[in-house]
């Protein structure tokens, strides 16, 4: 399952800061999107910036293209 944004709420409520815990997001070094699509491609997967594109109000249960297919139809 991806780590790429993890999203963390302060104590307070009032602020919400994106942890990006995998080494192969865009943040974390300077090779952009090329090593994250890799790997995903390479396990068969879509990134999570995809889902999170077609619908950010639902986490996907898994992160494969028969998963991401399923998600767009039923938008």
């Amino acid at each position: 399952m991806p780590l790429c944004g993890i999203t963390e709420t302060s104590s307070d409520a009032e602020s919400v800061v994106v942890v990006h815990k995998c080494p192969n997001h865009p943040t974390n070094h300077d090779k952009g999107c090329t090593p994250c699509i890799a790997k995903n491609l390479g396990q068969g997967e879509i990134p999570a910036c995809f889902f999170k594109k077609a619908n950010p109000d639902k986490k996907p249960s898994a992160y494969f293209f028969e998963d991401f297919a399923k998600m767009v139809l039923e938008k």
